[in-house]
């Protein structure tokens, strides 16, 4: 690309300044800029980029990008644009090749099971044989190589990077996660999806979103953006899922567990091996416990069938799908697991999520076992779920302990105090504010006829506590309590 055709694409209302020989990366935080990068000013919900722009020249900036004048242009390139935030996404793929063109994209969102829908139809499509990258809040993978993930979906300039080197590697798919915050912030304009998924709607995200409307109508402009080539699925069994496709041009593929919808699914049988699903006459096995990961199944399914491969192939697929990292993820130690707590460590940190996981743990238990569940609450997050959430945790935990999540900035007492009023009964609530001693004490404790469930941070590796995050990983402190229960156990014995 050179500056005629970079000017030519921002299609700017005023240009001053001297136009540089070459031009570097794209960038839209001042301190990544290097000599002869071009910095354009985006403002954001926290802050403005055009409040840096004076660090950006000083760091060497060829071109300044903006929606206001600026003074001291004399040595750089100057463009004036109506809209940055709007520019980008474009000009972030313009300026890397249009990487997104070469991609067959498809993006899931909604409240839950975003992560697991978006990693199934990954892994069907790696285990039938076509090369796929994933985009998530879990995993970030070029075909199978995996790199660390900051955000649901990331920032235009590093979506265009990531997407170029999956072409690069020779990637015919692209599977990713399309967060509420994106699509508001428009961080995926100028991509094209082929198939857009709907999981469902509930209660979340509500210190950005102002109201559940407001919330919702972020998620459906994924489906505003198709066009009349692609595929839009839905579950009609959510109270959105008809009103999220009916404006979209795409083709509508709506499924529901109860009669609705263009196909009608069906659990056959469910246990804690895992699920037999049926739908449109394909029967499908899945190692996936629960009723919601029914629909992630399904959703995925119904993705794959869009691109046009065989449904029966892709249930083959699927019995060797296991579902994304701390969903639902039974952790075991290495010996005597029948002697052991059933543990499961999963992400549920919303009420919807939170009623999923603990309403399937307890229809599974057996007539001796009990569930105890383990859960706090995010600090500087929407603090109105935090009583809902213990009201969930009381009607199907038969103990509750409330312990830490990730205070973040907030007092992880007040945090808990606000958990609590939302108990009727808290003889059976215990409150251990550190996650760490709060597992290692329940699992100790609990016989091999507890089934654990700790929510709320499932694949995270870190706690964020005091705005300092420090290394903390929930499948890890429940192997280390597993064995030390065992060795403890074998103390008493001897």
């Amino acid at each position: 690309m050179n500056i005629e055709q970079l000017i030519e694409f921002c299609k700017p209302q005023k240009i001053a300044g001297v136009k540089p020989d070459k031009t570097g990366k794209l960038c839209q935080d001042s301190r990544e800029v290097a000599e002869g990068d071009i910095f354009i000013a985006v403002k954001g919900l926290r802050s403005d980029g055009h409040h840096f722009i004076r660090e950006a020249i000083d760091r060497g900036a060829s071109v300044i990008i903006t929606e206001k004048e600026i003074d001291d242009n004399d040595a750089l390139l100057w463009l004036q644009v109506k809209n940055t935030r709007k520019l980008l996404g474009p000009l972030a793929q313009f300026i890397t090749g249009n990487p997104a063109e070469k991609l067959t994209i498809i993006g899931v969102t909604g409240t839950n099971g975003k992560t697991t829908v978006s990693t199934v139809i990954w892994q069907i499509l790696t285990t039938i044989g076509y090369k796929a990258s994933l985009l998530g809040t879990v995993e970030k993978r070029v075909n199978s190589d995996e790199y660390k993930s900051r955000l649901t979906t990331a920032d235009p300039i590093e979506l265009s990077n990531d997407m170029r080197q999956m072409v690069d590697a020779g990637s015919e798919f692209l599977v990713m996660e399309v967060s509420s915050h994106a699509l508001s912030q428009q961080r995926v304009r100028g991509i094209t999806f082929k198939v857009a998924v709907f999981t469902n709607l509930s209660h979340d995200h509500l210190d950005y979103h102002e109201s559940m409307n407001e919330y919702a109508s972020a998620k459906k402009k994924l489906f505003n953006s198709l066009d009349d080539t692609s595929w839009a699925i839905t579950n009609l069994d959510d109270s959105r899922g008809k009103w999220i496709t009916n404006s979209t041009p795409a083709k509508i593929l709506s499924f529901s567990f109860s009669g609705k919808g263009l196909f009608k699914a069906e659990i056959l049988s469910a246990d804690a091996e895992g699920s037999v699903l049926s739908i449109d006459g394909i029967k499908i096995k899945t190692p996936l416990v629960g009723k919601f990961n029914a629909y992630n199944v399904i959703e995925a399914l119904l993705a794959c069938t869009a691109l046009g491969i065989d449904g029966v192939r892709v249930a083959r697929a699927l019995m060797e799908c296991t579902g994304a990292p701390g969903r639902m993820e039974r952790v075991n130690s290495i010996a005597k697991r029948e002697k052991e707590p059933l543990v499961f460590v999963d992400y549920a940190h919303t009420p919807n999520a939170l009623e999923n996981v603990a309403a399937t743990l307890s229809a599974l238990k057996l007539p001796k076992q009990k569930l105890i569940i383990i859960f706090g609450c995010g600090g500087d997050r929407d603090k109105s779920k935090r009583p809902v959430m213990a009201g969930i945790a009381e009607q199907f935990g038969d103990k509750v302990v409330v312990t830490s999540d990730n205070p973040r900035t907030e007092d992880p007492e007040a945090i808990i105090d606000e958990i609590m009023r939302g108990f009727r009964n808290s003889n059976l609530v215990s409150r251990i504010t550190s996650r760490h001693d709060a597992i290692t004490n329940t699992i100790i404790e609990a016989d091999h006829n507890c089934i654990v469930l700790i929510a709320g941070k499932g694949h995270e590796t870190y706690q964020e506590v005091n705005g300092v995050r420090s290394h903390f990983d929930d499948r890890e402190v429940t192997l280390e309590a597993l064995k030390r229960r065992e060795l403890l156990k074998n103390a008493r014995v001897s």
